[in-house]
């Protein structure tokens, strides 16, 4: 039976309530109705169910769908039966009546799909039953369990490829969401397909943002990435069951809605929570990487990684079950290089050495994604052998907040000449740790006893931190010059490459380590020290504000120590704002536009006040013109000119809607093009120009009172910026 376009789209609409396909569904669907091998690979989201599903209507035979995913069976097949798709699963869930009443269906033809996992499909009496059920078709879902080079290796998924000899007749199509080409091709070879149809489809998940941040205060962040999305989905996945559970905790004593998931709870509990979960009963779920697998929850918001993911294929998986609804969602990965230890000693005893070299490359390439300073976004597609050169991708923390590069040639030369002189003083390598205190001149228990503080090598790295040495040693680990070996205790050795790099006399450039701001001047100002206390009122009722907007304690966004320093140095530019006590990148790009303008906006009707205050280290800055609008400006303008409104600006920026206003406000001010966008209408002009006459347009809050809140403060931004910059 042939099918045009217009009996596929028809069947779409009646059966799914689809007015269109996704990119390759079409194409994918008339490969499997015209009975050829078939090789999908899509992304999470990409519909790859439809593409065995529809072709299951058009025909009289039955559809076998192979999963191992238990909960994917109950969700789908509740899905078509609820679209009048007779459907059904078998599986170890079902009491002995239901499975009975199932096999009385499947002998009397009653289902169009059968989903089974491969365990029962390859037992020799179940085998000859299908014998007897019509089955044309196969559909071998999550493929990439077959192949040794997966993420997901299971053995029982090796032996489908007998099915081609006992079905010949059938047509078999394999899909799967994360493949690598090597994966591919032994997908491919698995199933003894000679000359399949292949189709790829993009791993871009435009709508999904990717951020990766060291694990300290991992709860804290947990808490703030929630409260960040009061109300809404997210999955948190730990390394440990325990973990899961000590996290769940802490969130709920925090006022979130969350609860553990792990193999550990019965399986009521664990079926219970699922269930909470997709009925939007419980917002958070704290689990381990069994979770979600076959879930189609559409609405998930955000998805942390609380600890590193074994490897990229793993997160990306999990990293797709956010946002399937395409709107705006997040993606955090707390990083801590001890997680790579744990994973390394696991996997010490595995049974097969290509088993755990396989592991273990998956790990480092994890872990390189991990510490990368280059775009997090090419970084997964490029590992899928997908090219993407839209860089910076506007989506993740590396294109939106880049770390500088500069000349590390002389700190990989002190590092690696350690490496090379504790070997030659002790006969025997030392971890990296080691390694850093040795450079930065540390007396410890066994610097003493190995006797490394006679090194020549002892103490020549304290211009750096111990963590920016770390930061420094895993760089030189990512670009091949020094290697750790995970079965002498994660000893650091040179490589080939490394020896090269010293004997040769190279350059290397290194990223620049994080900023440490604040630290001269906390120690230049004690918490009792005179400032200005209207400025402080001033800028506590902002913090008070912003905290409100993100559903977080003011105190999370800045202390009042932070405040008192603001109030007593009043600094007017995001450079001095820098050099306030905790003030960091995130907060100096999410917070410090609208403290400076806050303050300057307070100097334009109050006099300074002169304290006399130590001076700090940092040079004197001169002001800069408040109508030259910074690159954290640029970054949201340039957000907004592609299409994305002002929420979203705000969510993935990880800034507040208050700063995304003032943000646009300058770029009218600037002049800087905007797409076209109706800010107000002309009796909203016009009564705000009333206003401003009367009032001033110094302070906006009373501007906004007198007109009982009937404009945005937005609109009251943009009104202002477009007044001044007309009256100049």
């Amino acid at each position: 039976m042939t099918h045009n376009d217009s009996s596929l789209a028809a069947l779409l609409k009646e059966h799914f309530g689809f007015e269109q396909f996704r990119p390759l569904q079409k194409e994918i669907i008339r490969s499997v109705l015209e009975g050829k091998e078939t090789f999908a690979l899509l992304p999470t989201g990409g519909g790859k169910s439809l593409c065995y599903q529809l072709p299951a209507l058009t025909d009289e035979g039955l559809t076998l769908v192979i999963s191992p995913l238990i909960a994917l069976m109950k969700d789908q097949v509740d899905g078509l039966n609820a679209a009048g798709i007779p459907a059904t699963f078998l599986n170890s869930s079902l009491s002995r009546p239901e499975a009975a009443e199932r096999m009385r269906g499947l002998w009397g033809g009653a289902y169009k799909l059968l989903y089974v996992a491969p365990e029962r499909l390859m037992m020799p009496d179940f085998l000859s039953n299908l014998d007897q059920w019509n089955v044309n078709r196969f559909a071998v879902d999550e493929a990439h369990c077959i192949s040794e080079w997966g993420h997901d290796f299971r053995p029982e998924y090796r032996k489908l490829g007998a099915l081609r000899e006992r079905f010949p007749k059938a047509q078999f199509l394999a899909l799967t969401a994360t493949a690598t080409s090597r994966v591919r091709d032994d997908i491919i070879k698995g199933l003894h397909f000679s000359e399949p149809q292949t189709f790829v489809g993009s791993f871009n998940r435009p709508n999904l943002s990717y951020s990766v941040r060291p694990r300290q205060d991992g709860d804290g962040l947990a808490l703030a990435l929630t409260r960040r999305h009061r109300g809404e989905s997210g999955i948190v996945y730990c390394f440990s069951r325990a973990a899961t559970e000590n996290l769940a905790r802490f969130l709920k004593d925090n006022g979130v809605s969350s609860k553990p998931y792990h193999a550990g709870l019965s399986d009521e509990e664990r079926r219970q929570t699922q269930d909470d979960f997709i009925k939007d009963n419980v917002d958070v779920i704290c689990a381990t990487v069994a979770f979600g697998m076959g879930i189609d929850k559409p609405n998930v918001r955000f998805v942390m990684h609380y600890h590193l993911p074994r490897n990229i294929e793993g997160y990306y998986q999990e990293t797709g079950r956010a946002g399937r609804d395409g709107l705006p969602s997040e993606c955090v990965l707390l990083f801590s290089a001890s997680d790579e230890i744990k994973y390394r000693r696991l996997w010490k005893d595995k049974a097969s050495e290509q088993e755990r070299k396989v592991a273990i490359d998956q790990l480092l390439a994890m872990s390189h994604f991990a510490e990368s300073t280059d775009c997090r976004r090419a970084g997964l597609l490029n590992y899928f052998d997908e090219h993407f050169d839209e860089i910076p991708c506007g989506g993740c923390d590396n294109c939106l907040s880049p770390r500088a590069k500069m000349d590390g040639t002389v700190i990989a030369q002190k590092l690696m000449s350690c490496v090379f002189r504790v070997r030659e003083h002790s006969g025997f390598s030392v971890g990296l740790r080691h390694l850093i205190e040795v450079l930065t001149g540390a007396n410890t228990e066994k610097i003493r006893q190995w006797g490394h503080q006679a090194l020549s090598t002892y103490g020549i790295g304290k211009e750096y931190s111990r963590d920016a040495w770390m930061d420094f040693g895993r760089e030189l680990m990512r670009k091949g010059l020094l290697s750790q070996d995970a079965d002498q205790y994660n000893t650091i050795q040179m490589t080939e490459r490394g020896n090269q790099f010293l004997k040769e006399k190279e350059t290397i450039a290194l990223t620049e380590p994080p900023v440490k701001s604040g630290a001269a001047i906390a120690r230049t100002l004690a918490a009792g020290d005179e400032y200005d206390h209207a400025l402080f009122e001033t800028i506590r009722g902002l913090r008070k504000q912003l905290a409100d907007e993100q559903g977080v304690p003011a105190y999370t966004i800045f202390s009042d120590v932070a405040l008192r320093q603001m109030a007593a140095y009043y600094p007017v530019d995001l450079q001095s704002f820098s050099k306030i006590s905790g003030v960091g990148r995130v907060k100096l790009d999410s917070y410090g536009p609208s403290f400076v303008e806050t303050i300057k906006t307070f100097l334009d009707v109050n006099p300074r006040q002169n304290y006399n205050h130590p001076q700090t280290d940092s040079k004197p800055v001169r002001e800069r013109d408040a109508s030259r609008p910074g690159e954290t400006v640029f970054k949201t303008v340039r957000m907004f000119n592609d299409g994305l409104d002002l929420h979203s600006i705000a969510q993935t920026r990880e800034i507040g809607m208050q700063t995304v206003e003032q943000h646009l406000a300058k770029a009218v001010i600037a002049d800087l093009e905007l797409r076209d966008h109706a800010w107000f209408t002309q009796e909203e002009a016009d009564t705000m120009e009333k206003a401003f006459t009367e009032l001033g347009d110094d302070r906006l809050a009373p501007i906004r009172e007198s007109l009982n809140e009937s404009v945005t403060y937005l609109q009251l931004q943009i009104y202002r910026a477009m007044r001044r910059k007309t009256s100049k």
